[in-house]
């Protein structure tokens, strides 16, 4: 994919993103995730989901403000996981705000694909069966037990519910599948699809869930919400997890145009790296490598990336090495550039986090801009993390970087959408 340095292709197919939906612990909705993450408002709390209580993770990102029931049909919510809930209702969202309705392709089915990322699958529906299982009998274990825990759930749901026909897939490469999507999806993109409905939700704090993540060493466990995830400072001693996440209409820019919708970014290069489970080390130069790649197929120079959204686990060996993969990948412009990590003040949501970011940095590059980076001050690396309250930018390029816990790099250059 070239871009602004070199003459562009009139035949090549860019992906752009025309659609928006939001399902986050601070707010349903792009227009409201939005003011929440401008302000830098900060909704990590004690988690109160049943049965939650006595476990050693104390502090998360919880939806709280979407009744599942007031957005997807009896017939789905039945046969699928909170995860899957959160899916479809940031779809409609989504579909909606490109407004892409059932006139535009029932004609062309075939023509419309759905892209998810998945970390974990349905935990939460998994976990009633079992029970249901292990407490009474296998009579009691319902139908959709095979496939409400499925990581493929949403990506089948959200095409079942929609009539969606082209090419669809689930991304399982860790939490940065949140951003190897995209590249699923602008794929499809390049080799004909019209329209790809993209993305990752997260559901993550039911009790057996929460019981495997015990066992990452990078959880945080600490029961004060303003101290429990705090990525480059010194006081970093780990991340805490979160439901929701996003789902994003990406399509061909000039069927896109045709039809009247808004580009409002196009998704200039990907790049992803594999540096193996918790090597926080040698993720630096996997990283780095991963940026570089995206860079070179966005035919962006360093100089040219206006902000970055951080991974930000927050842990010191995680933080540092990427703070150094920065300035590895940009050079000294790695120093200077804006960072920021919304993040902090809602939660990682494993695949669907890096989605969430991508949604923030559109919304970032439309506002000018850069959201600050909730319950962070005292920053101990040697990049400019943006803290306390959003910073103006001219902002035209965005790179969005994830890390997962089992290896997965990935890094996303977003550019703002060219006018017509």
């Amino acid at each position: 994919m070239s871009g602004s340095r070199t003459q562009r292709d009139p035949a090549r197919r860019d992906a752009v993103i025309t659609g928006i939906g939001v399902i986050a612990p601070n707010g349903i909705g792009a227009d409201v995730f939005w003011k929440s993450t401008q302000e830098g408002i900060s909704v990590l709390d004690r988690i109160t989901r049943e049965g939650c209580a006595d476990l050693p993770l104390k502090v998360g990102g919880e939806v709280r403000d979407l009744d599942p029931g007031t957005m997807v049909e009896d017939r789905f919510l039945v046969q699928t996981d909170r995860f899957t809930h959160f899916a479809m209702a940031a779809a409609d969202l989504a579909l909606a705000d490109a407004r892409l309705g059932r006139a535009d392709y029932e004609d062309s089915p075939f023509d419309v694909g759905v892209v998810t990322a998945s970390g974990s699958g349905g935990g939460e529906f998994g976990q009633r069966e079992l029970q249901e299982l292990w407490g009474k009998s296998p009579r009691f274990v319902g139908p959709y037990q095979s496939i409400a825990w499925f990581y493929a759930a949403s990506t089948g749901q959200i095409s079942i519910r929609g009539g969606f026909k082209g090419p669809c897939g689930v991304v399982c490469s860790d939490e940065a599948g949140g951003l190897d999507a995209f590249a699923h999806a602008a794929g499809a993109i390049a080799r004909g699809t019209g329209a790809v409905v993209v993305g990752s939700a997260e559901a993550p704090l039911a009790p057996y869930s929460v019981v495997c993540q015990l066992g990452y060493e990078d959880l945080s466990t600490s029961d004060d919400p303003t101290r429990a995830y705090r990525p480059f400072t010194r006081d970093a001693h780990g991340f805490v997890p979160a439901e929701g996440g996003a789902m994003l209409v990406v399509e061909e820019a000039a069927a896109a145009r045709r039809r009247g919708a808004r580009p409002r970014a196009r998704i200039a290069g990907h790049a992803a790296t594999f540096t193996g489970p918790s090597r926080w080390e040698e993720s630096r130069q996997g990283l780095a490598r991963a940026i570089q790649g995206a860079l070179a197929e966005a035919d962006c120079a360093p100089e040219e990336v206006d902000v970055v959204f951080a991974d930000a686990l927050g842990t010191p060996a995680a933080d540092r090495a990427e703070a150094l993969a920065l300035v590895d990948a940009l050079g000294e412009h790695g120093r200077r550039v804006p960072v920021t990590a919304p993040k902090t003040g809602i939660g990682r949501a494993y695949c669907g986090g890096p989605v969430l970011d991508v949604a923030a940095a559109v919304l970032a590059m439309e506002h000018g801009l850069v959201p600050p980076t909730p319950n962070v001050f005292d920053v101990c690396h040697d990049i400019d993390v943006v803290t306390g309250r959003a910073r103006r930018a001219s902002l035209r390029t965005a790179l969005v970087l994830s890390r997962g816990l089992m290896g997965s790099n990935a890094a996303l250059v977003v550019r703002i959408a060219d006018p017509d």
